[in-house]
């Protein structure tokens, strides 16, 4: 993690860490300060600098020990640090010229902005794809000066130095049909049932054991589905060696993987937060997720609903992408939008900013007669994009038969009826795989899908 051209986190304590001859003194010198440390007696070293203050202008970190090594590592930059991880989504590209672990996909919007990102202040670190039966303290990647290949890296990382003028590093470590699960220490299925059974079989399977271990011998490669999405391995090889290296939080794109069990993600997501969280040592480490876009998947909806169900663990926000994705293209190319509204919400709730950074948020449902009133949150301005009335609205009675809602804005709510429903009970917005939506708020931000009806009843 440490290399020429690494992009160092501002206003926090830098932990640098190595090894060494056990019982050597190892001494870091950057930016005026010198710290020192002794290796353990398996050779592991580590301090941590003092805060730092962001700096666009590169300097030179100096690590020497007592046995007479020095490594020098210029052009050290310092500012904004955040993880960018996840499936395929993550990995998608700007361009097909971007980067080879990224060099599939597109948005031409992103990467109309390349060349200016160029001339920033800028970089990226890609961890190239790996497994690992055991932790690693290393992982295949570099610091590069350029941006990151990876369309939603790009775009967040470029949005985001437009705002704070301080130099934004993004270290990007995904890799395509990889679930939560192949991203989760071995730890963790102390408390997880489902990942204790997953692993329980992936240890008695010799056969897949084989076939990884003649994988890694061949020399992994991104192309590799089998490996990609075995448990475990991706965490040991591609996030374990990241930690702890300072960064303000994680940008999470994925879910396609675990779509078809929410119920699980619904346990396995908060679990993993809370246990990256203790790795890293920060309760405030704040996770950017990406919740799923449009697609005719049969449990999306419900997905989503776990996605957002994250918002009650503090230090986690929601990119909210109703609006966006194909219904047939799980790869969908409109990125632009995510990384917009990711900026945004870094911008108000890690940054403190004093923005409208979200759409319209379900607040409350009001019966009316044979009418049903719904007030949100963060609804100033309320419209639609098309000037038509809003659509992705249903109604039931008791029954659950859900019906077609015919929506008119009024003021900050939205009233609902339904042809021959005089009882109204439940609602629901937006609560399908690919939904019409067109309902936003004066900041044109869409409003996140919700229902009434609990999806477990």
């Amino acid at each position: 993690m440490f290399g020429d051209h690494a992009v160092l986190q501002q206003g926090m304590p830098v932990p640098v860490w190595g090894r060494a001859e056990p019982g050597a003194q190892v001494t870091v010198q950057f930016a005026g300060q010198r710290k020192t440390a002794a290796a353990d007696r398996n050779g592991k070293w580590l301090v941590k600098l003092d805060p730092l203050q962001a700096s666009a202008t590169g300097r030179e970190m100096i690590i020497s020990d007592t046995a007479g090594n020095t490594i020098n590592l210029k052009d050290i930059l310092v500012g904004e640090v955040w993880i960018c991880s996840g499936q395929s989504n993550m990995q998608y590209g700007w361009g097909r010229e971007s980067h080879p672990m990224f060099n599939w996909g597109g948005d031409t919007n992103l990467a109309a902005l390349v060349a200016d990102a160029r001339r920033k202040p800028i970089r990226s670190f890609t961890v190239l794809p790996n497994v690992a039966f055991t932790p690693n303290e290393n992982c295949k990647g570099s610091w590069s000066t350029d941006v990151s290949g990876s369309a939603v890296a790009f775009g967040f990382s470029y949005h985001l130095y437009q705002h704070l003028k301080a130099p934004v590093g993004v270290v990007v470590t995904c890799w395509g049909s990889s679930s939560i699960e192949g991203w989760m220490p071995r730890e963790l299925t102390a408390e997880l049932p489902h990942f204790k059974a997953i692993m329980e079989a992936f240890d008695a399977d010799t056969n897949t054991q084989a076939r990884i271990r003649a994988a890694m011998e061949r020399g992994i490669q991104h192309g590799n589905v089998f490996v990609r999405k075995q448990p475990n391995l991706l965490y040991n090889a591609m996030l374990h060696p990241v930690i702890p290296y300072a960064s303000r939080g994680m940008v999470w794109y994925q879910g396609e993987a675990n779509a078809d069990k929410p119920a699980e993600y619904a346990r396995s997501l908060p679990a993993w937060i809370k246990r990256l969280r203790a790795e890293w040592g920060r309760d405030d480490f704040h996770f950017l997720l990406v919740m799923l876009p449009g697609y005719n998947g049969k449990l999306w909806p419900e997905f989503r609903e776990v996605q957002l169900g994250i918002l009650k663990v503090p230090h986690t926000s929601v990119a909210n992408t109703i609006d966006l994705g194909d219904e047939k293209n799980i790869h969908p190319p409109d990125k632009a939008p995510i990384c917009e509204r990711l900026a945004l919400l870094a911008r108000r709730d890690v940054y403190g900013e004093k923005i409208e950074a979200q759409g319209p948020v379900f607040k409350s449902a009001t019966v009316k007669g044979n009418r049903m009133v719904i007030e949100f949150d963060h609804a100033d301005g309320l419209k639609t994009t098309d000037g038509a009335a809003p659509a992705g609205f249903q109604l039931a009675g008791r029954e659950k038969v859900w019906l077609p809602a015919t929506a008119t804005i009024k003021g900050n709510t939205v009233e609902l009826a339904a042809e021959g429903l005089n009882e109204p009970c439940f609602v629901r917005y937006a609560f399908a795989g690919k939904p019409k939506v067109n309902l936003v708020n004066g900041a044109r931000l869409p409003a996140y899908p919700f229902r009434t009806d609990h999806w477990d009843d």
